[in-house]
């Protein structure tokens, strides 16, 4: 039996040699760029008859992806692919996942149909399950989710001294309190009430017990960033010291980051499911091993 590809989204070429070193695979090649007037083009570069294909694409920014994606999924199965995986360290659309206004459309439930009419199975990394129990709610193919929850308290454990941790919103309180316990540190939740996209108010936190720690704010998304600077405002007014900022996911939106850091952070963390300058926590081990007991390697 041949072992399956890694063919990698335009921008995680990194991410799948890295994946392809420690799972001894091959990885394959497809050309994916989008035409002056914006539509896509797409061109297979590595046979794949009779191969299992693992698709990386992280879909944040996901209206720029889901054509090529839909073409791609076309194309490997015309050209022999035996089945067709995506990995997405991030997955988009998951936060709106109710009708908040009348005539709204739920955006979550009509991604996941149209993404599981196009892979077989899916990987993902801790994608926004506030109103759903687990993506096999929307979700028709096989799902596994990944946490990234020991690999975050690994790294405040070895890099933060005397942390506590804050969650910003009660959503959080559950998530929030498994990453200090795995971290050996206390945790406190903050209330959050959201008045509009870029407008959100955060409760006082009351940390005088706590004044000597570093805090550590630890959410699953930052975006905006508008929860992450109202906290820090209220923690800065606090005499408390500057807060360490850390996200599964940093998609920081426009100039999030630089008003983030602007707001008085001390320093701003992510794991590397989206690329960018403030990665410090690798994920490539956790997506391995998933895949590993996916397609064992063959006894020697």
């Amino acid at each position: 039996m041949m072992k399956p590809l890694i063919l990698p989204f335009p921008g995680h070429e990194n991410m799948a040699h890295d994946l392809a070193a420690a799972l001894s695979l091959p990885v394959a090649r497809a050309t994916i760029r989008h035409f002056p007037d914006g539509e896509t083009f797409v061109r297979l570069d590595t046979p794949v008859k009779g191969r299992a294909v693992i698709v990386l694409c992280g879909l944040h920014d996901p209206d720029s992806k889901i054509m090529g994606l839909m073409f791609l999924s076309d194309l490997l199965r015309e050209f022999g692919a035996t089945e067709i995986g995506l990995v997405a360290p991030y997955l988009g659309y998951m936060r709106q996942d109710k009708r908040f206004h009348d005539g709204e459309a739920i955006t979550s439930r009509i991604f996941a149909r149209l993404l599981s009419g196009l892979v077989d199975w899916l990987v993902t990394i801790d994608p926004h399950l506030h109103r759903y129990h687990s993506l096999d709610e929307i979700y028709t193919i096989p799902s596994q989710v990944l946490h990234a929850t020991s690999a975050i308290a690994d790294w405040i454990h070895d890099n933060v001294p005397d942390p506590v941790l804050v969650g910003p919103d009660e959503e959080s309180n559950q998530w929030v309190a498994d990453v200090a316990r795995r971290a050996g540190a206390p945790f406190t939740v903050l209330s959050k009430i959201r008045h509009g996209d870029r407008d959100v108010e955060v409760s006082n936190p009351e940390l005088d017990a706590f004044r000597q720690r570093t805090p550590v704010l630890v959410d699953d998304i930052i975006s905006t960033a508008h929860t992450m600077i109202e906290t820090v405002h209220h923690l800065r007014d606090a005499a408390m010291k500057a807060p360490v900022c850390i996200a599964v996911h940093g998609i920081f939106a426009g100039d999030a980051y630089q008003e983030l850091k602007d707001a008085g952070a001390g320093c701003i963390v992510t794991t590397n499911t989206i690329t960018h300058p403030s990665n410090a926590i690798d994920i490539v081990g956790l997506i391995a091993k998933a895949l590993a007991e996916r397609y064992p390697p063959a006894a020697p």
